[in-house]
């Protein structure tokens, strides 16, 4: 009999990814109507996926533990398994790579917002009565999403030959593709009580700079590639208007501040598990963009 999962957030880029893996691998997938009761919805499903996360960073500090509260509760009251992304942001700047026995010292508010979250779904799974999965990854890759940071910046003025850093060009940074770590993630869900109650697994997908991006977008297109600095000073500019800009600006010391999560941990849980090669996500970028560069083999690998 199929297993059925809950997602939360379906129609935004991880719910909508992580929707259609579960559904690749044979799950049944609910997808949860926002503003409806979630502990109903949650009757009788196995997995509940949260993908729900406030838009452009909007009033983190109340909807996260909102949001939070909702999915234990209707956890414990289906028995359903919780899977829910983390990112890097509890880690602040302590010394990569990072994974689970790293500490959390967040060094900016959406961190330690994060950090206490994660706190509460590790303190429920105490009990013994529930379950929970937190795959954590870096910024996410997906070609195509008009909200995701590499599209809309980085990439954003690839078309005139330019390529934007937000931070040093030359420190190394940690992404994750979302469809690979979609497809992890329903594997770590298939292992069920083999995980630990609380299992903290990074995804450390890719981690590469700038330069090296342009240097790759380069050999791809076969023509040269510039390294853009992002005017940061618009950030402060606009921050006490634009909520987007206040909130992005706490986070760009992620993009001069080198770092990396470990391997380790999912090699451990999926040994044969094959990420889409780096060029080969490149490519799909390029793609996205009207851009057409030289031909990728699909072939994956470690």
């Amino acid at each position: 009999m199929a297993k059925t999962a809950l997602v939360l957030g379906a129609s935004g880029s991880f719910g909508g990814q992580f929707a259609l893996a579960l559904q690749s691998a044979g799950w049944q997938v609910n997808r949860y109507l926002r503003g409806t009761d979630m502990a109903t919805a949650a009757k009788g499903v196995d997995l509940i996926v949260n993908g729900l996360n406030p838009p452009n960073y909007h009033n983190w500090a109340k909807l996260i533990p909102q949001i939070t509260t909702q999915v234990l509760a209707a956890a414990k009251s289906s028995g359903a398994t919780i899977l829910v992304p983390g990112n890097v942001y509890p880690y602040g700047k302590e010394p990569s790579p990072w994974g689970p026995d790293t500490p959390h010292r967040p060094v900016s508010r959406k961190g330690a917002i994060r950090s206490t979250m994660e706190a509460q779904y590790r303190a429920a799974t105490e009990s013994g009565d529930l379950r929970c999965i937190l795959l954590r990854g870096g910024d996410f890759l997906l070609p195509g999403a008009g909200q995701n940071v590499m599209n809309q910046i980085i990439l954003g003025k690839l078309a005139k030959g330019k390529i934007t850093a937000l931070g040093d060009p030359d420190a190394i940074h940690a992404y994750a593709y979302l469809p690979d770590m979609a497809r992890a993630a329903v594997a770590l869900a298939e292992l069920g009580d083999t995980l630990p109650a609380y299992a903290d697994i990074p995804f450390a997908g890719y981690a590469f700079t700038i330069a090296d991006l342009a240097t790759r977008v380069t050999r791809q297109l076969g023509k040269p590639i510039k390294i853009a600095r992002f005017p940061n000073w618009v950030f402060t500019l606009t921050s006490p208007v634009w909520e987007l800009a206040r909130e992005l600006r706490e986070m760009l010391y992620l993009s001069s501040f080198p770092h990396q999560l470990d391997r380790v941990p999912l090699r451990h849980w999926l040994p044969e598990f094959q990420h889409t090669s780096l060029e080969e996500v490149i490519a799909r970028h390029l793609t996205a963009l009207g851009l057409h560069g030289s031909s990728i083999s699909t072939q994956t690998g470690k």
